[in-house]
């Protein structure tokens, strides 16, 4: 999500992996491509490090100490203006919640906070918009519900309901923090709240090749600086 506008880029159905961490990272990437370096918060979710430098990281050649011979193997690091907070939640045995710390993945801790407050996102490192869209989405999808009839057999159907959902949300659900805007008009892609009937009958012709043009930035979004080097 992008908090500032509430704007949601994407939801992926599936296990936690690295697979589902690259193709999260990408879309964040594929999104801020024209923009300023993306603020990223997450969870203490193993994947997110890796598929972050894989995405975001950056050529860093590993000197020899006696500074002859061939340069070593090359390895990923984080560019200078990325900043990634990290929240951690303490459980015990059973479940319960018992602390909530948060750290500078990349970046310095004092300067990632200072741009949350200048986004008026909050104070500290937080996941809290997360948190509360996970809670949205539950009451909004009966698919989702814990304990429910109304579950999906497929998990390709699952996840078109949630690409429908996600879609009615960016531009059909107002919000109040947003001074009853649309996460699509904070953005300024349009100027007005959509009907459910004008999404549904709105006209989307998009053309293979452009199709193809897309899955190609996709992918070398995903192809990390390393293997491109190599």
């Amino acid at each position: 999500m992008a908090v500032k506008s509430r704007f949601l880029l994407e939801s992926i159905i599936g296990p936690r992996t690295l697979e589902t961490a690259l193709q999260l990272t990408a879309s964040v990437a594929v999104y801020s491509k024209d923009k300023d370096p993306p603020l990223i918060l997450v969870d203490d979710h193993l994947p997110y490090p890796q598929a972050i430098l894989t995405v975001f990281g950056q050529i860093k050649h590993r000197r020899r100490k006696n500074g002859r011979g061939r340069l070593k193997y090359p390895r990923l690091k984080p560019p200078a203006d990325l900043q990634t907070g990290v929240v951690k939640k303490l459980r015990d045995d059973r479940g319960h919640l018992l602390k909530v710390s948060s750290k500078a993945l990349f970046g310095k801790k004092k300067q990632i906070e200072k741009r949350i407050q200048k986004l008026g996102i909050g104070r500290k490192i937080n996941t809290s918009h997360m948190e509360r869209l996970n809670g949205t989405i539950r009451g909004q999808q009966a698919r989702l519900i814990r304990r429910t009839r109304s579950g999906s057999h497929l998990e390709e159907m699952l996840q078109y309901s949630i690409w429908l959902w996600r879609d009615l949300y960016n531009w059909t659900r107002v919000h109040y923090s947003l001074l009853d805007k649309t996460p699509a008009m904070a953005l300024s892609l349009t100027d007005e709240v959509w009907t459910v009937l004008k999404y549904i009958l709105y006209p989307v012709h998009v053309s293979d090749l452009q199709r193809r043009d897309w899955a190609e930035q996709r992918n070398s979004v995903l192809e990390s600086a390393v293997d491109v080097y190599k």
